[in-house]
């Protein structure tokens, strides 16, 4: 071999690697991918968006009713007179608003006649500010288990295009009856990818779910404490008029 021979190998080995690189790049993975796996692929970067989505919009909706409810709660910790601070927050959709309303229209209700059961109306105090809050609650946690559908089933769903990138690799292998590695590095190139965009909707999903849920746990012992506050208040109240 003369010597101009081995300088040219050496120049086109540099282009080749360049080439074989660019073609196990993300795009070109995509491109080359059968039509099964495409389909995987896209989906998981819809449930990819999806779930920022709803990451960002969750903590928005979480953080507002956090604040607003401690400033309610801090405004009605301070009113002198509860009617006309019911009459000031009569539109209000602030959690704590909304339990302090039912509440307040129950304890009307149960106290309107001139014989006032007194046991019963705490009883139906609590259930009904206990209902107020769970709704509140519920209200707030929806969208939520989009989250944990997403954490639980993007792995598999990749595992899924995986196991479909795999058997194309074999695939090839029996048809061209090589086993080079430039025959089933496609396949598997495009099988692995699959996996890690199935991995990159997942774990934002899971981490996002285990943290939303920590505080709305935290949100919920907030307004349980809240009611409790308001129904010994109103406890007070019957027994005052004893």
């Amino acid at each position: 071999m003369t010597l101009s021979t081995l300088l040219l190998s050496a120049a086109a080995a540099p282009a080749t690697l360049a080439t074989e690189a660019a073609s196990l790049s993300p795009w070109a993975l995509f491109l080359q991918a059968d039509v099964v796996v495409k389909a995987i692929m896209i989906g998981l970067l819809l449930a990819s968006l999806w779930t920022w989505w709803v990451i960002f919009s969750f903590w928005i909706k979480l953080s507002a009713a956090n604040k607003e409810s401690a400033k309610f709660e801090q405004e009605f910790w301070r009113a002198k007179d509860v009617d006309g601070f019911y009459q000031a927050h009569a539109t209000s959709v602030t959690p704590s608003a909304k339990v302090f309303a039912a509440g307040l229209t129950e304890w009307r209700q149960s106290t309107r006649g001139p014989n006032i059961d007194r046991d019963g109306t705490r009883e139906r105090l609590a259930t009904v500010m206990n209902a107020a809050t769970a709704t509140e609650v519920d209200n707030l946690a929806d969208r939520l288990n989009i989250l944990a559908t997403v954490g639980s089933v993007a792995p598999f769903v990749g595992l899924f295009g995986t196991v479909w990138g795999i058997m194309r690799s074999f695939t090839a292998i029996a048809a061209q009856q090589n086993t080079n590695l430039a025959v089933v590095a496609p396949g598997i190139a495009e099988a692995l990818f699959a996996t890690a965009i199935g991995l990159f909707a997942a774990i934002p999903a899971v981490i996002a779910y285990n943290r939303y849920s920590h505080g709305l746990n935290r949100f919920e012992a907030k307004l349980n404490r809240f009611a409790d506050g308001f129904h010994s208040t109103l406890s007070r109240e019957l027994e005052a008029a004893q």
